[in-house]
């Protein structure tokens, strides 16, 4: 991969989002793995989470999407320790819009690093005039990723019938949204 300057969103003096990048590979596999149990309760991609090298194809395939515009993926990085994933799974460029995805270490969730993350995370991509409809899709039953979607300030739009497929079952899917119109754009 040719050697591009890391992209960081500064969130407080000690907490950041840096872009994806190879060097974070082991850090990354490791926190996946201490965390497998209640990823694959959470996330189809967790059950398959085999060798460091499969997140390594993983990371390269990230960072490929994120130079492209197609994706967004940042590692959540707390006094220069990985704590967890925030990203968009997919941008539409002319709708303005970004598919939010995010886990946390289960270690480090309820301490606001996920909600102060998400702020500066839609704070950036307004400013940057590229995003100005968010959405998180998580499944009913995801109780806290529901409740990272209401303190965030995201409205509830609907729930999608049996739309997600996760160890063996079909959930209904909670969509929420939340549009932030940059202040040049009024």
């Amino acid at each position: 991969m040719t050697n591009i300057p890391s992209e960081i969103i500064t969130v407080t003096d000690r907490l950041e989002l840096r872009a994806v990048d190879e060097r974070y590979t082991t850090e990354l596999h490791n926190l996946v793995i201490k965390n497998k149990t209640w990823l694959q309760m959470a996330f189809d991609w967790a059950q398959h989470i085999g060798s460091e090298d499969d997140t390594r194809r993983n990371v390269q395939s990230n960072q490929m999407l994120h130079q492209r515009g197609y994706a967004k993926m940042f590692l959540i990085i707390q006094d220069e320790a990985l704590k967890g994933v925030l990203s968009f799974n997919a941008i539409e460029p002319t709708n303005k819009t970004g598919y939010i995805g995010y886990w946390l270490d289960k270690a480090s969730q309820g301490q606001g690093i996920l909600s102060q993350s998400l702020q500066a995370f839609m704070r950036y991509y307004v400013e940057r005039g590229e995003i100005r409809r968010f959405v998180i899709k998580c499944r009913v039953a995801n109780a806290q990723s529901n409740c990272v979607a209401i303190r965030n300030g995201f409205a509830l739009e609907g729930c999608l019938k049996e739309a997600e497929y996760l160890n063996g079952e079909f959930d209904d899917v909670n969509t929420y949204a939340k549009i932030i119109r940059s202040q040049s754009a009024q």
